[in-house]
């Protein structure tokens, strides 16, 4: 798919989540653009893929706007000549849900206006149509992809492992500009954490102390065509340096670990990461503070009577 050779004024995002998600979206949302709102839609000047978020819906790179429809219509005219281009009208969110002949008639409109011959049934550029709710806007529109849902279905799973969705959010939270970053998953279980990170094209390496479990991890990766380094090692054992670590606490009845256990992890992770996000279903508030960390962002994600929390340390 091509894009107009215009540079963006800015970037829209519309967002969907679940109730039960709405914190972590909100965390994951103050990681990657830095603001922190209720709004299922969101301006920035930040370019992020948004197939890289489970609660991004879809990116508008802004190339012209208008106070009204009749206003970005004018604004269209302006534009240059280019062919194999469909409209698609966004919906906003948080705005009433404008009806399909409505919508159809506004992208009718608008390509209508547009230099150049459209593409109904092969479009090489997707433009959208979107209402703010303070000015109309036109961009290069990019729908996400839902990766992650592929990633559901696994040869090697158990029940207590991070669903894909949490663990696609807490690895942007824990990199929102991974660019250069080096990453690590000290306790990575069946290796859900770096199957969302691989994917994403992240630098992230694996380790975990239960060796029954390293040859489903590496089989997990290479049923999604993914490459990573997972080695046996105790997260005591670590020396590497990193940027950030994500450490899912074990916490089912065949991983009880104690307070005094607790501390030695997190005291470790301190020595070789400058940022730990750490998931878990405990207050481990207390333990964090102690090893060293300060908690500076964090949120509660529930499935049914099962609450987990996820910590920003640094």
């Amino acid at each position: 798919m091509k894009t107009l050779p215009i540079e963006p004024s800015s970037y829209l995002y519309t967002f969907t989540w679940e109730p039960n998600e709405e914190g972590l979206c909100a965390l994951e949302r103050r990681a990657l653009f830095g603001v922190d709102s209720q709004s299922a839609i969101l301006e920035s000047s930040s370019e992020i893929d948004p197939s890289r978020s489970p609660f991004i819906k879809e990116r508008l790179s802004v190339i012209c706007e208008g106070a009204s429809l009749e206003e970005l219509i004018e604004e269209v005219k302006k534009l240059e000549s280019f062919d194999g281009f469909k409209i698609v009208f966004v919906q906003n969110p948080d705005l009433e849900k404008v009806g399909f002949k409505k919508l159809r008639s506004i992208e009718k409109e608008v390509g209508l206006h547009m230099k150049g011959e459209a593409e109904l049934v092969h479009p090489s550029i997707w433009l959208g149509i979107l209402n703010t709710g303070e000015k109309w806007v036109l961009g290069d529109y990019v729908k996400n992809e839902a990766i992650w849902l592929k990633h559901q279905w696994k040869p090697h799973s158990y029940s207590t492992a991070l669903g894909t969705r949490v663990a696609r959010a807490v690895v942007n939270i824990a990199a929102p500009n991974p660019e250069c970053l080096k990453l690590i998953d000290p306790c990575c279980g069946i290796g859900t954490v770096l199957v969302e990170a691989l994917s994403m094209g992240i630098d992230i390496v694996g380790s975990d102390r239960n060796p029954l479990i390293l040859s489903g991890v590496r089989e997990n990766m290479a049923h999604f065509g993914l490459e990573g380094e997972v080695t046996l090692k105790d997260i005591r054992d670590v020396t590497n340096r990193y940027d950030a670590a994500i450490i899912d606490l074990p916490y089912n009845l065949c991983s009880v670990i104690t307070p005094e256990e607790q501390l030695e992890m997190l005291q470790s992770a301190r020595a070789f990461a400058s940022k730990v996000v750490i998931v878990t279903v405990e207050d481990v508030d207390t333990v964090i503070l102690e090893a060293g960390f300060e908690i500076t962002d964090r949120c509660v994600v529930t499935k049914g009577n099962f609450v987990r929390e996820v910590i920003v340390c640094e």
